[in-house]
Order: C-alpha cells, then sequence, then structure tokens
C-alpha cells in the first residue's frame, strides 16, 4: 500500500479522498491554486503544493505542475478525483511515465470510453443496448440535420466529449436544428475543447439510472447495484438515491449484467460508471434501457452506493491501484436500506439558478435527523468565499433509512434545516423537491423539476414574524449566558423600558423596528406596524452578518439589509441598464446600439462556469451601448445600456 499520494483535485472531492487516507494512514499532498491557498482541503492535507494562478487552465489542468509537485513531495500516487484531468488519457500516460501509479483505470479505457459516439460502437460490438441514433464522424450540419429527421424528433444534440449537461440540447422542431446545434457546438468546445457531437432519439419520459462497477487488475470485474440520478435540472443531477425506485429483480438483473460486460469489454480497472437512459413510460423492463455513457472515475453520487453497501469505494480505489484485488466478491456485496444526496450549490433557483459568488458568513447542518442517519461531504467551512474560477458547490448532502419514505423524510428534514447566508444557495429549492408529491410516490423522470420549476423555485413572502426575527437578530441582543443573577437585569432602566430602533430594508422597502428586551432571555418586538411579538433570544433562526440579516424557513434564506447611517444612497442602478449577474466571459452579443428591441428578446450571451446564460430585454427600447463580444466582465459590470425612455 502507498504511504503517500497526491490530490489533483479540489473543493469536496480532495476533502473526501483525504478522510479516507488518513483512516488508512497514508499520507496526502494537496496542490492549490492561487484563489485556494486558503482552502479546507489545503488546511486538511499533510502537505500542500502551490500550482499557479486561480484559473483552472493554468493550474488544476496543468499536467507538467501536478506531477511535479508528486516528484518533490515523494507521493507514490495521485488521485485525480472527479473533473479536471480525471478522465485525460493524456494525464495518465504522463504519470506514469513519470514513474508514479495514477488512482485509476488505464489511459487505454479511458480512450475508449472518452468519445460518447465511438463506445456507443463499442457498446453495440459487445452486446450492450444502444440508444437509437448518430454516432458517426461526419459533422456538416445538413448530415446532422438529415440524421436528425430519420431518428425523429424530438432529438437530442450532445457533445461527443466530455458529460454534466454541456454542450446539450433538446430539439423538438426541424426549424430549432440550426441554432440549437450552434450553441451546443459553443458550449461544447469551452468546456472540453471539441465541438463534436452525435444526435440521439429522446426519450419522452426518460430515467437516468446508472450502476456503479469495480474492476481489479486480475480480471475481476464486480457492480455494486444502482443509482437513479433522474432529478436532474438542465441535464445536470440535483438529487440522487441508491437503489432506484420501481426497481424490479429481473430489470436490476439484466442492467447490472450489461453493465459488468461493458467494463469487461475494455479490461476497465478502478470505480467506474455505466450510465444507463430508461424509458420510465411503463414502469421498468429489461428492454427498456439503453447505454448511454461510462464516466470513468469516481462520480460525485458515490456517497449513496457507500451508504448502501457499506463499502468506501475510495478505499477501493487505493487498494486496486496498489495493485489488489477487489475485497469482496460479487456474492459478498448486499443492498441495505435507502440513501439519497442532495446537491447544495451556491445558486439562486428564483434567476435560473445563476451561480452565486460570495463569502459564507453563516453555515450551519443540522447535527441530526429523526429516523435517519446523517453525512455532510464539503469542501468549505463558515468563513470560506465561493469563488467565481471553479464549481460552486457548498456541500453534498447525504441521508441514510431504513427504506425509502424513512430516507426521505430525513433529506426533507435536514434540507429545511441547513442554514447558508453570504451567498444564495438552493436548500430552499431542494427542500421543495424532497417534498414533492410525485418524487415521494417514485414517479421520476428527467423532465420532473421543469415541468414543476415554478412552484419548487418559489420563494416565501417576508412575514410578519419573520421581519420580527430579523430586527431581533438586528439588534444584537444575546441570550443571557448562565445562572448569574445580574443576567436577569438585561435591558433595565430605571425610568422606562430601554428599546432598541432598527430599520431593515427588503425589495426596496424600508421597515422601521423596535426591539424591547423583557429578561435575558426573550425580547418584545414591534416591527413594520404588525402588532407586537415575543421571541425568545438566540433561537437560531435569523442571523446577522456584515450590512445584513438572514432569517431561515424550510430551507430558505429570506435577506434583510440594514441602513447604515454613514453611507450615502445608491441611486445609480435603474431599468437603464443591465449589468452582469456574475464573473464571466461575453460569448456572443446579438444586438448593436441603435437597435430597436423588444422585452424578451436575447441580448447577449455571457458565458460563467462553462455555462451559457442568456440575457433578455428586460422591457421594449433602444440600446444605446453593448458590451463588445470576447469582454471578459465583473459582477455588475454594465452590459446593455437604453436610451433614456420619453
Amino acid at each position: 500500500m502507498f504511504t503517500k499520494i497526491l490530490i489533483a483535485n479540489r473543493g469536496e472531492i480532495a476533502c473526501r479522498v483525504i478522510r479516507t487516507a488518513r483512516r488508512m494512514g497514508i499520507a496526502t499532498v494537496a496542490v492549490h491554486s492561487d484563489a485556494d491557498r486558503n482552502a479546507l482541503h489545503v488546511r486538511m492535507a499533510d502537505e500542500a503544493v502551490h500550482i499557479g494562478p486561480a484559473a483552472a487552465a493554468e493550474s488544476y489542468l496543468v499536467a507538467e505542475r501536478i506531477i511535479a509537485a508528486a516528484e518533490a513531495t515523494g507521493a507514490q500516487a495521485i488521485h485525480p478525483g472527479y473533473g479536471f484531468l480525471s478522465e485525460n488519457p493524456g494525464f495518465v500516460e504522463k504519470v506514469e511515465a513519470a514513474g508514479l501509479v495514477f488512482i485509476g483505470p488505464s489511459a487505454a479505457s479511458i480512450r475508449a470510453m472518452g468519445l460518447k459516439d465511438a463506445a456507443k460502437r463499442l457498446m453495440e460490438k459487445a452486446g450492450v443496448p444502444v440508444v437509437p441514433g448518430y454516432h458517426g464522424d461526419a459533422q456538416e450540419l445538413v448530415v446532422l440535420a438529415t440524421k436528425a429527421s430519420e431518428i425523429g424528433y424530438p432529438v437530442l444534440i450532445k457533445a461527443a466529449a466530455g458529460g454534466g449537461g454541456k454542450g446539450m440540447r433538446k430539439v423538438e422542431r426541424p426549424e430549432d436544428f440550426k441554432d440549437a446545434l450552434s450553441a451546443a457546438r459553443r458550449e461544447s468546445k469551452a468546456a472540453f475543447g471539441d465541438d463534436r457531437v452525435l444526435v440521439e432519439k429522446y426519450i419522452e419520459k426518460p430515467r437516468h439510472i446508472e450502476v456503479q462497477v469495480f474492476g481489479d487488475s486480475h480480471g475481476h470485474v464486480v457492480h455494486l447495484f444502482e443509482r437513479d440520478c433522474s432529478l436532474q435540472r438542465r441535464h445536470q443531477k440535483v438529487i440522487e438515491e441508491a437503489p432506484a425506485p420501481g426497481m424490479t429483480d429481473e430489470m436490476r438483473a439484466a442492467m447490472t449484467e450489461a453493465a459488468v460486460k461493458a467494463a469487461k469489454a475494455i479490461d476497465y480497472r478502478g470505480a467506474g460508471t455505466i450510465e444507463f437512459i430508461v424509458d420510465g413510460s411503463n414502469g421498468l423492463r429489461p428492454d427498456g434501457f439503453w447505454f448511454m455513457e461510462m464516466n470513468t472515475r469516481l462520480q460525485v453520487e458515490h456517497p449513496v452506493t457507500e451508504c448502501v453497501t457499506g463499502i468506501d469505494l475510495v478505499e477501493w480505489q487505493l487498494r486496486v491501484a496498489a495493485g489488489e484485488p477487489l475485497p469482496r466478491s460479487q456474492d459478498e456485496i448486499a443492498l441495505c436500506g435507502h440513501a439519497f444526496e442532495a446537491r447544495v450549490y451556491a445558486e439562486d433557483p428564483a434567476r435560473g439558478f445563476l451561480p452565486a459568488i460570495g463569502t459564507l458568513h453563516h453555515l450551519a447542518f443540522p447535527a441530526s435527523v429523526e429516523g435517519a442517519l446523517m453525512r455532510i461531504d464539503s469542501g468549505v467551512e463558515q468563513g470560506d468565499a465561493i469563488s467565481p474560477f471553479y464549481d460552486p458547490m457548498i456541500a453534498k448532502l447525504i441521508v441514510q433509512g431504513s427504506d425509502r419514505a424513512a430516507a426521505l423524510s430525513g433529506l426533507a428534514q435536514a434540507l429545511e434545516a441547513t442554514q447558508v447566508a453570504g451567498s444564495t444557495a438552493n436548500t430552499g429549492f431542494l427542500a421543495a423537491l424532497a417534498r414533492h408529491s410525485g418524487f415521494a410516490a417514485g414517479d421520476v423522470d428527467t423532465g420532473l423539476i421543469e415541468r414543476d420549476q415554478t412552484s419548487l423555485v418559489a420563494r416565501p413572502e417576508a412575514s410578519a414574524r419573520m421581519v420580527a426575527e430579523a430586527a431581533l437578530a438586528a439588534s444584537g441582543l444575546k441570550p443571557a449566558a448562565g445562572s448569574d443573577p445580574w443576567d436577569s437585569l438585561a435591558g433595565f432602566s430605571h425610568f422606562h423600558p430601554l428599546s432598541i430602533a432598527v430599520e431593515l430594508t427588503r425589495n426596496d422597502e424600508t421597515v422601521p423596528a423596535r426591539v424591547t428586551p423583557v429578561d435575558g432571555r426573550s425580547a418584545k418586538v414591534a416591527a413594520g406596524g404588525h402588532p407586537p411579538v415575543t421571541l425568545p433570544l438566540g433561537d437560531g433562526a435569523a442571523v446577522h452578518w456584515p450590512g445584513h440579516v438572514t432569517v431561515f424557513s424550510a430551507g430558505h434564506a429570506i435577506d434583510f439589509s440594514l441602513r447604515d447611517p454613514f453611507a450615502d444612497a445608491d441611486d445609480s442602478a435603474g431599468a437603464d441598464k443591465l449589468t452582469a449577474p456574475m464573473p464571466g466571459l461575453v460569448k456572443m452579443v446579438n444586438v448593436e446600439a441603435g437597435a430597436t428591441v423588444t422585452k424578451g428578446q436575447p441580448l447577449l450571451v455571457l458565458e460563467a462556469m462553462k455555462m451559457e446564460h442568456t440575457i433578455a430585454a428586460p422591457h421594449d427600447g433602444v440600446i444605446a451601448e453593448v458590451a463588445a463580444q470576447g469582454a471578459q466582465v465583473t459582477d455588475g459590470t454594465v452590459l446593455v445600456r437604453f436610451e433614456e425612455s420619453g
């Protein structure tokens, strides 16, 4: 077994690998960019090496710097995590050429599955069912459009390289194919450096079910059952579970057999996932699933498999990479209970899930949930910043129960009790999803979120009690610290009750409030003209952070601004300009100065975190100024300015 490994990654997965390595007595080396100098994975590792600037292309994606760091620290092997260089066969070859061990599959296996079109042809030869589609080399518009018509609309355009929903577009009608193809190619080129695509039949009620496989260097391959990843938004997974709801013994046998067959076809070694698209319109059946792709790495959602099998997949990765055989045979791997994983991201569901940056001034997870076990996998702590340079994941919240109902109830409880302030998070959306009646009944497919998105992303209005809780938090009053008799005099004055004036702002509306201590453990709050209410001090319903107060309710964070009497009012913002909602690159500009536009018309495309976001006109008007195509902008940069009306 190795004595020291280097982790060529960051964030949550780097921290996850470090925990297992530490338990096994293996020393760890972290690598970090300028932006991650003080990151959690750096603080956790035994050693850390700086590898470059914040941009991933100049740090985490530079193979030579990572290998040099491993050589300088005496690491014997490199764990790639997921993302970055984890599925780059050239990186594997460089690692092995340096005399180091790559903790993952061979370069040949990665190449075999790296391009979706080639992988599907390989699977067809191996006898694995493949979804109808065009996976050929010809990329001309006329060829692809003709193939789409032959397959039959709706079709799905997918990037030939990569995954994660990037470079993917559903096309309903022939007349929309050209624009969808252009968008898919741009996004694929930006994310993977390759703009080739394939075209497939779009399954009307699709489910995404994947099988975890594991192989060693002794010719053994096993499966660790399935995961259902059907709850997706823009083809990106949101909540995953194991096992899949509605799975039959017959279907499981057929699907796991196909997955093992796929892994053996490429002599696979290490952890991998065979992803299948499943027709869920008439229940799960052995003739209703097709190979979609293989992820030749550890998956983000691997913890749910760990929960239901009792197997540490990272430990297996390390043992297999060290040349050991698989720790268990297929007959020794069994399912137990049910597990869910929810991905908590710094993003704003109410604004089209735009990524959100900022400092996590407050971050708290519940200590436990009723009727289930809970696990938090995170790469950040309170006080850390969400950077615009990388994936905005805050944590993976994993809950395990004796059955699906218990696990789902625990997941909803955990999400509703999670508190994030300083950066917008998707916890309210996830909590609503966990309480969704269709999801609870197991009636899932990849279109569920899109169909019910309006209700799922809805935010609660600030109630009178929420306003009172915000005012109380803003007052700074704390509960009595203990049994000191002087604590009972909190708020005491000789002639009249001592009170604290607070001024809150929400949605441009100012709300005055007055907080009066009652004793050392409660206070009376009068806010916004509502009748006074008495609230306990320190109940955790709201937190005060610089310039703001946040009230928490069912996973939602309701923010209030606090008026600074010494600050000048900022009246520069208005309806006559559009600003960048996040740092990014102006990928495409559709209008020019002097153009007349209508409300909802796409004006430009902003690329951020390798995803494209369309900026549309908020109203009719005439363009006075527009950002240049190719411009790198920061949060708040003016993208479009309209001529003044009237």
